[in-house]
């Protein structure tokens, strides 16, 4: 093993134990809004988890000129215009997707946090033009980056992937195969050409980087060291539909389906290229100037493999409580 990449260490333990048991942990809410007669909308809203006890409930305020009923927002003449706050979301870590249509299709997708906890609605106009498409894509594109870096299982795999393949070629092979895999089966689960259960898929990805553990640990020359971009795309298969299942969840805009998926996957894809560029970065370093911190590679390769051990018992008990 060469110590550029036993240099890898250091960068993937720190990953794996700041996002350790956040896998898929978006902590997201959502408000969904649909014009049925003129400034009169049927509201669905989901709020973010509040785990912790103590924790503020998120909850929609609407302008004042509004009248709010437990599924119904009534704005009269005046329409939804004006400032929709959420209270509760400023100095958390949770987030809200909102999406709003108005008659004749036009329609509003926004995000806030509690950085920026309101957004400001101008009726119908807010929804059209070059400017909503613009923000749709901004917004899915954020998304995909944050659910790969906020990811642990998935971030877990790709470092696994690294450790376990050499070469440089091989390597650039490997990862476009896990890409290509995982774009696949993320567009045919969005599309609904094919649909998987959440449940099993999350445990058999949990299994997969406890495989690839094993394989990183051992000396012999398997199917995984021979044809690993055969092994990767066999599980990106999966890691798609872990994929599809996070963004079902935060959901698409009906008119800019293929907008936002194709968004949210280059988000994802850039997130990775992200891990991997840096990962690179601090090997090279390591190497070049602090050649004495690196020890080996077993010391990861062991707590990947328990970190995906506990994943997978996890997940399996949830699956057959």
């Amino acid at each position: 093993m060469s110590r550029a990449l036993l240099a890898l260490v250091a960068f993937a333990l720190v990953v794996l134990v700041v996002a350790a048991g956040r896998a898929h942990e978006l902590s997201s809410g959502t408000l969904s809004l649909e014009e049925r007669t003129p400034g009169v909308f049927a509201m669905r809203w989901t709020p973010p988890a509040t785990p912790l006890a103590g924790a503020v409930a998120v909850r929609p305020e609407f302008p004042e000129h509004c009248s709010v009923l437990p599924r119904l927002v009534d704005c009269g003449s005046q329409g939804l215009v004006g400032p929709l706050v959420f209270a509760g979301l400023s100095e958390t870590s949770y987030r809200v997707l909102g999406r709003i249509a108005w008659h004749g299709g036009r329609e509003q997708s926004f995000v806030v946090t509690g950085e920026s906890p309101s957004v400001e609605l101008r009726g119908a106009l807010a929804s059209a033009g070059a400017g909503a498409t613009l923000r749709t894509a901004r917004e899915y594109l954020v998304l995909g980056i944050e659910h790969i870096l906020l990811g642990a299982d998935h971030l877990a795999f790709v470092l696994g992937l690294l450790l376990l393949v050499r070469r440089g070629r091989s390597l650039l092979v490997t990862i476009t195969a896990f890409t290509v895999a995982h774009s696949v089966t993320l567009a045919a689960s969005v599309l609904e050409v094919a649909r998987v259960p959440t449940e099993p898929v999350e445990a058999v990805i949990a299994l997969s980087i406890l495989l690839l553990a094993v394989e990183c640990a051992s000396r012999r020359e398997s199917l995984s060291r021979r044809f690993p971009w055969l092994v990767a795309f066999a599980f990106g298969l999966l890691h798609g539909f872990g994929f599809a299942g996070a963004l079902a969840e935060l959901g698409l805009p009906p008119h800019r389906t293929a907008l936002a998926l194709a968004l949210f996957n280059a988000g994802v894809e850039l997130g990775q290229l992200a891990v991997v560029v840096a990962a690179t970065a601090l090997t090279t370093f390591a190497v070049r100037r602090v050649p004495k911190l690196v020890r080996g590679e077993r010391p990861l390769v062991y707590a990947m493999g328990t970190l995906a051990a506990f994943w997978t018992i996890e997940r399996l008990r949830e699956l057959v409580a």
